[in-house]
């Protein structure tokens, strides 16, 4: 005989949301303060982008159940994504090699 307790739903204490809430805000609040602070160059984007993927890893965990499910799961669904990225920065790459070829023949 099964137990009940196998088919019952896990519950997520609301003081965990309520505490990732108040790291999205602080996070929020740094990416904002960058500006503020008139950061520039390199030092702004990568603070900005620093705390983007905080975030977007934060509510990716917590938000969307992923710190709770199999490896199996995670990994279907954070693949693709990652997949796109490499794709991305290898055209990002060949773009980069192309302009160069075209400003050193015809520049």
């Amino acid at each position: 005989m099964q137990n009940n307790t196998d088919t019952q739903p896990q519950q997520h204490p609301i003081s965990l949301y309520f505490k990732v809430w108040g790291l999205l805000f602080v996070l929020s609040s740094f990416s904002y303060l960058v500006d503020y602070l008139q950061y520039q160059g390199m030092l702004r984007w990568t603070l900005i982008l620093v705390f983007m993927f905080l975030k977007a890893g934060l509510i990716v965990a917590v938000f969307m159940h992923m710190v709770w499910e199999r490896i199996a799961f995670t990994l279907a669904i954070l693949s693709p994504p990652l997949c796109i990225l490499v794709l991305i920065a290898l055209m990002a790459s060949e773009a980069s090699y192309t302009n160069l070829n075209r400003l050193i023949f015809f520049g």
